[in-house]
């Protein structure tokens, strides 16, 4: 079955420009939106969207400031949101299905505080990790790197200016220990340190410290008496980050949590029929597909 893709560029009220891609019929409702991880990475979930764009119209865009939108402003949370309001009402969906990634389920949340009554469904994949969950990160990513991997990681990233190939390596090297199946973790890493370029390091620096100056942790209350009728939490077992946060996180939003064996950070490449059937089964769920 070949689905329709339209692309287009929506201008935001700052000025700011955003590309995005839709692949199914538009014209159903309501329709899913995903939002990519980083802070700072252009979108990446090209293989993830074809999994559902038969049940319902799949909207993607590249953030502020990565891939195809280019933004050299501030960045900020609030405007982030403001950008998936703005392009909601471009695409003329007045309430989406949104899947969110990694920060993505941070940008996703946040939305659902301030614009409640525009999610249909929210399922939040890999994320958002609240707590001490950086410590259990960090020390799971050193057994999974050789003590030469290690030093040479933190030497590329006290470099000032990196050539083109040090940011590969760079990258290559942070985003390998993602996955549970280190030796194709590494060719995935390798591969997406290539293809999701530039990396934004401004944004993500500025968004991280935002996250820790108003972390998501202390509105926890606020967002669970805002979740949509149906929201449910995605992770990886071989997640470096610990599922024992997402877990955490699952009792204290009162939302069921499916864990993928034998999958990381980004479980749809290492189980993608697992991934793609619960995918269909919330996404049929959500819109009456």
């Amino acid at each position: 079955m070949t689905l329709t893709e339209v692309r287009g560029l929506a201008s935001m009220t700052d000025g700011a420009q955003l590309r995005w891609v839709a692949r199914g019929d538009t014209t159903r409702q309501p329709a899913v939106v995903m939002l990519h991880g980083g802070p700072g990475l252009p979108d990446y979930l090209g293989d993830v969207a074809p999994m559902v764009a038969d049940l319902a119209p799949v909207y993607r865009y590249d953030q502020r400031g990565t891939g195809q939108s280019p933004w050299r402003g501030p960045h900020s949370f609030a405007r982030h949101v403001e950008d998936l309001a703005e392009l909601l009402d471009e695409w003329d969906v007045p309430k989406a299905v949104l899947i969110g990634h990694s920060y993505g389920t941070d940008l996703a949340s946040r939305f659902c505080l301030a614009h409640s009554d525009r999610v249909a469904a929210m399922l939040l994949m890999c994320g958002p990790f609240v707590g001490d969950w950086r410590t259990g990160d960090q020390a799971e990513r050193g057994r999974r790197m050789s003590v030469a991997q290690q030093a040479r990681l933190r030497e590329l990233e006290e470099l000032s200016h990196r050539t083109e190939e040090r940011e590969v390596e760079l990258l290559t090297l942070a985003w390998f220990t993602d996955h549970a199946d280190l030796e194709r973790g590494w060719h995935w890493a390798a591969q997406g340190a290539r293809r999701r370029r530039p990396v934004n390091w401004a944004m993500n620096g500025e968004l991280g410290r935002e996250g820790r100056a108003d972390p998501l942790d202390e509105r926890l209350a606020e967002l669970r008496a805002c979740l949509p009728a149906r929201a449910e939490l995605l992770g990886g077992r071989g997640d470096p980050r610990p599922l024992a946060a997402l877990e955490s996180l699952a009792l204290r939003l009162a939302l069921p949590l499916t864990r993928i064996e034998g999958a990381g950070h980004e479980p749809w490449l290492e189980q993608p029929d697992a991934v793609r059937a619960h995918l269909r089964r919330f996404v049929q769920g959500a819109v009456g597909a």
